[in-house]
């Protein structure tokens, strides 16, 4: 465990309870924590949706850089945050209403793709919304 602590740059705080971390050390925790199992896929939910930017940069450094490690690993995550998005990934894929949007190579995905993709729908009515 201590070498997997060591990739993702917290190898000092082994003994520490992980309720006397940072945010961004408990997310280097769970990386770890998967890490530890060797996997061949990762799939990251919403990684940094709780951190500062500062710490969002630190834990995308270290997903990035353990498939880099790894050739064979490959890393999906789910990022509502584009401009992140498009700085660490090549491909980004855009869903909405379950439906893939767009498949692109980060450098193909324009603001006006991604307008369109986060914008909300609104209907116009005359009814209650409790009706």
């Amino acid at each position: 465990m201590h070498a997997v602590l060591e990739q993702v740059g917290i190898a000092e705080k082994l003994w520490e309870r992980t309720d006397s971390l940072s945010g961004g050390q408990m997310q280097r925790v769970a990386i770890a924590r998967a890490l530890f199992q060797d996997p061949d896929l990762l799939l990251a939910d919403e990684p940094v949706s709780s951190l500062d930017p500062t710490r969002s940069k630190a834990v995308l450094d270290v997903l990035v850089q353990v498939t880099v490690d790894k050739p064979d690993r490959s890393l999906v995550a789910s990022l509502h945050d584009a401009p992140l998005a498009k700085a660490y990934f090549n491909r980004i894929v855009g869903i909405s209403k379950g439906k893939i949007v767009f498949d692109l190579p980060a450098s193909e995905v324009s603001s006006d793709r991604l307008d369109a993709l986060y914008q909300i729908e609104h209907r116009a009515t005359n009814q209650h919304p409790d009706q």
